[in-house]
């Protein structure tokens, strides 16, 4: 047989046909896949690769519990979960640290959240999707997609080279990173106001905080960015840095040795890191942190979670919104099957969801390595009850109806009058953050 033919793959087969059709079985994808189910509907959610499969992500928000109670799930992810009461800050301008704990919000009824391995809670939630009825598959890459006003169409390569075709009269875009469709329309956009990247690995025999706070997060500022410490149930550790793009793009050496030189030059990691040993020398790299598309949806389309924006994760929001998007664009997919006069609304009240979330956690996200903001998060204090509305917001609690605005408000006035009082530091800091963002790459050029 000609070389040619055996590197040629495999003909196409099908077309295979469904209602809705959902690329991607993480958070995002699996929800939305097994609410449709419930309801009777003909769901296919496919998964490039195979569960579990590793992402990082590990750190939940008390708003999850909620949804977890609704999609049945919350026994399962207790029993996986490491339970995570609050926020430990460590910052080289403060003599001790800071603890922040979700019952001291507004809201008293999210005490905690919990710690969990992404490749667990994702085959959890996957798995749950297959038992409500949907279809699941793995091993199914997207390699081509066309959509129209009727569905979309799309080509598919299996794991062994094969390839098959689907019809859909709906396509949920829950990709991830990967944004499918925001790539597709070329509408995906780096977010100018924030530049990062990151760094991570997992370690054994990482030193924990006492009792009750052995579960919290810790975030620890530097002078290049931040690190995260993420202990999880099975006593592995996940560290990460958050970087800005010109300190990476000094690195020399491999990414364990340049990670261990990272956190060498953050005390109070180190402290916690004596005696700590780096799993398998597996350090992971990822960049173009933050970005996010000009649409979140059309007539026959939606997409969810990162597909559609992704943000910093200082305050561990990816799997709170991936999910919420599932619950929020349910009634868009099932007006699309049965009530198309009703499309229109529903996508303009969803577009506002998606792009509230990011907006609501951005603010402060932009100005968490400010000394102003610093300040704020290592002293906590709570005129206006600004310190329980900030707690509620980084528990996630930004959809309900807690009253948390005037306060949030209130907070975010205080912030800019510290920093008129403060107005050297101010600029100092605003110059630092535009050298810190700027692209590397284009200023090379």
């Amino acid at each position: 047989m000609p070389l040619a033919d055996c590197l040629t793959p495999p003909p196409a087969t099908g077309p295979f046909e469904c209602d809705v059709l959902v690329v991607g079985g993480g958070p995002a994808g699996s929800t939305m896949a097994a609410l449709l189910a419930e309801r009777g509907r003909d769901v296919v959610l496919m998964e490039k690769a195979h569960h579990p499969r590793f992402h990082i992500g590990e750190s939940l928000l008390p708003a999850n519990a909620e949804l977890f109670d609704k999609l049945g799930v919350r026994s399962e992810v207790e029993r996986i979960g490491m339970a995570k009461y609050g926020v430990e800050f460590v910052s080289p301008d403060h003599a001790q640290p800071a603890f922040i704990e979700f019952g001291e919000a507004w809201n008293k009824t999210m005490p905690y959240a919990w710690q969990v391995r992404r490749s667990d809670l994702d085959e959890l939630l996957f798995r749950h999707a297959a038992k409500k009825g949907a279809r699941t598959l793995e091993g199914r890459h997207v390699r081509e997609v066309e959509v129209d006003e009727h569905g979309a169409t799309l080509q598919i390569e299996l794991d062994d080279g094969a390839r098959q075709t689907w019809r859909t009269r709906f396509l949920v875009d829950a990709s991830g990173r990967d944004t499918l469709l925001a790539n597709h329309f070329k509408c995906k956009k780096k977010n100018p106001r924030h530049n990062s990247a990151a760094l991570f690995g997992h370690f054994a025999g990482v030193k924990r905080l006492p009792g009750k706070l052995e579960g919290n997060i810790s975030i620890f500022w530097f002078k290049h960015g931040w690190f995260w410490l993420i202990p999880l149930a099975d006593g592995t550790t996940s560290i990460g840095a958050v970087c800005w793009p010109y300190y990476l793009k000094n690195r020399d050496k491999p990414l364990p040795e340049f990670f261990r030189d990272t956190i060498a030059l953050c005390p109070g990691l180190v402290e916690r890191l004596q005696g700590a040993q780096l799993l398998g020398e597996q350090v992971h790299a990822t960049g173009n942190y933050a970005y996010s598309s000009t649409r979140s949806s059309g007539p026959r389309y939606l997409m969810l979670g990162d597909a559609y924006a992704f943000i910093d994760p200082v305050f561990s929001s990816g799997v709170y919104l991936a999910m919420q998007s599932g619950f929020q664009g349910l009634g868009v997919v099932e007006a699309a099957l049965d009530e198309p006069r009703q499309v229109a609304a529903l996508r303009r009240r969803f577009d506002r969801h998606m792009r509230r979330g990011p907006q609501e956690f951005s603010w402060f996200i932009f100005r968490v390595t400010n000394p102003t903001m610093r300040g704020f998060f290592m002293e906590q204090a709570n005129p206006m009850r600004v310190k329980e509305a900030l707690i509620s917001l980084l528990a996630g609690d930004i959809f309900g109806k807690t009253p948390i605005w005037r306060s949030v408000y209130a907070l975010k006035a205080l912030y800019y009058l510290v920093c008129i009082g403060n107005l050297r530091r101010t600029v100092a800091a605003w110059r630092a953050r535009r050298h810190n963002i700027r692209d590397v790459q284009a200023a090379a050029t």
